[in-house]
């Protein structure tokens, strides 16, 4: 497993004017997504801030058009590259073009194969790890089954799906059932499926499986909070969170309308996915490799946690947090 790594303090205080020899590629998987658009924002403030010239386009969720735009960047002769890609497993095509112009890459969010970062040096990742938000949320619900009448029961649940290819996705779903069953409940999966992280798709997916199982669903798992907001939205037209009739259900990001669900009591928990932090991070990192023009030895070093040397010096993680009804004050804005 990779070591957990943070910027360096000198990577952090780069003067503006080095990083204003830069000029940055940027795409985004897909703008219309509510987490990415807060990342967005944040390298957007950051290029402002420090006189950076970049170029933001939208993948509209297409490879291929996210392929063409990648293809005129490198035409162009942009410095660096900082990517969302719409898919992970397309990273080695994009590398091997890279490599040949020798422009640094700077993956965020939908982390890459690690065999395909390996083959370029100046391949990076900037991101969380999937693994922790999905034991998070497995913990939050753990921690409200042991205080439910229910608790000597098997918990049912249902499980709302992001991207199936995204590897966030897949280890938010093994993870949070995985931190449910170390805490010594039984569990029986009622129904899972995809809803592509969309909020629409998600309500849809509630209605039928409460048509379909009706109060036999314990808790529901949702592996962002945009799907976690639809499954409410189906559950408030059942005629939960009235009274007495409540129905738990976690996702992950902590978006501002996430947070104002948990203000309203509708959703148990969610957990911090920091936009500002890992938008800031890709940024950084892509503005001092464009800056430099880039080898390993003119990047800032990339340390551990605990501040020990990190061998790799590839990866940046921003660490997750959970949020509850008793912290979730302390991330509204």
């Amino acid at each position: 497993m990779k070591k957990f790594a943070i910027l360096s303090i000198a990577l952090a205080v780069i003067c503006s004017g080095a990083f204003a020899q830069a000029k940055i590629g940027v795409t985004i998987y897909k703008f219309d997504d509510t987490f990415m658009s807060y990342v967005r924002g944040e390298i957007e403030a950051q290029a402002k801030a420090k006189n950076v010239t970049i170029s933001v386009q939208d993948g509209q969720g297409d490879q291929s058009k996210q392929n063409d735009i990648i293809d005129l960047f490198l035409t162009q002769g942009y410095n660096s590259l900082a990517l969302n890609m719409v898919e992970p497993a397309s990273a080695n095509v994009v590398i091997q073009k890279a490599s040949a112009k020798k422009v640094p890459v700077v993956f965020f969010n939908r982390e890459p194969d690690a065999a395909e970062m390996a083959k370029y040096p100046m391949a990076y990742y900037v991101g969380a790890k999937a693994q922790e938000s999905g034991t998070m949320e497995g913990q939050i619900i753990a921690d409200y089954w042991k205080k439910s009448p229910k608790k000597a029961q098997v918990l049912n649940y249902v499980m709302l799906i992001g991207d199936p290819a995204n590897t966030d996705a897949k280890y938010r779903t093994e993870f949070s059932v995985k931190a449910v069953t170390a805490a010594g409940i039984k569990v029986n999966e009622l129904a899972s499926d995809t809803a592509m992280w969309n909020r629409g798709d998600a309500q849809n997916k509630m209605q039928a499986w409460l048509a379909k199982f009706g109060d036999k669903i314990d808790v529901v798992f949702a592996n962002n909070d945009d799907m976690a907001l639809g499954a409410i939205e189906a559950l408030k037209a059942a005629g939960y969170f009235t009274g007495k009739k409540f129905m738990p259900v976690v996702g992950v990001d902590a978006t501002p309308p996430a947070l104002d669900a948990l203000k309203q009591g509708t959703l148990l928990g969610t957990v911090l996915n920091d936009a500002k932090k890992q938008g800031q991070a890709a940024f950084d990192l892509a503005a001092q490799l464009g800056a430099k023009a880039a080898t390993l030895k003119t990047v800032a070093p990339l340390a551990n946690a605990d501040g020990t040397p990190n061998p790799e010096g590839k990866y940046v993680w921003v660490p997750y947090v959970k949020v509850t009804k008793d912290n979730y004050k302390s991330f509204m804005q």
